[in-house]
């Protein structure tokens, strides 16, 4: 009998594959339990019609990425931030700052999880951060600490 997983089956397969298995197996175990349906001719439609949907979600998503990539491919963002006795920094400039700063300076709204410091900054001068998107989309920006 011919079924497509709704969900991941260990041994078996991923959501949205369509298999083969045998009769039993199907009624017994992956129809009844919910994770499977019967491979007809409008599940099939609506399996196509779903990955469909998928993928075009996903390039919406990776054309948004990407304008932002370029919009701040190469700036130069400058974070103003408190020195106190030999310019020494109080606390230190994390990926999240980094993100408010871009939001602040150039309207654009990136997670502070898929920005990559080497290293909290904790010093003034110049630094560079890898910003990484989803799908493969990735930037550089420069990231200007300067005291306030």
């Amino acid at each position: 009998m011919k079924v497509i997983l709704l969900k991941d089956v260990k041994g078996s397969g991923k959501a949205g594959d369509t298999l083969n298995v045998a009769d039993g197996y199907a009624r017994n175990f992956l129809i009844a339990r919910g994770l499977a349906v019967e491979a007809n001719a409008k599940n099939l439609n609506d399996l196509a019609g779903k990955k469909a949907s998928e993928q075009h979600k996903i390039d919406v998503e990776t054309a948004d990425n990407k304008a932002i990539a370029e919009k701040i491919k190469d700036k130069e963002v400058v974070i103003k931030a408190k020195a106190g006795q030999g310019g020494k920094l109080f606390g230190a400039i994390t990926a999240g700052v980094v993100a408010d700063a871009l939001k602040e300076q150039f309207g654009v709204d990136v997670d502070k999880k898929k920005i990559n410091l080497s290293a909290d900054i904790k010093a003034f001068g110049d630094f560079t951060a890898n910003v990484k998107m989803t799908h493969g989309v990735s930037c550089g920006i420069k990231v200007k600490v300067v005291e306030e």
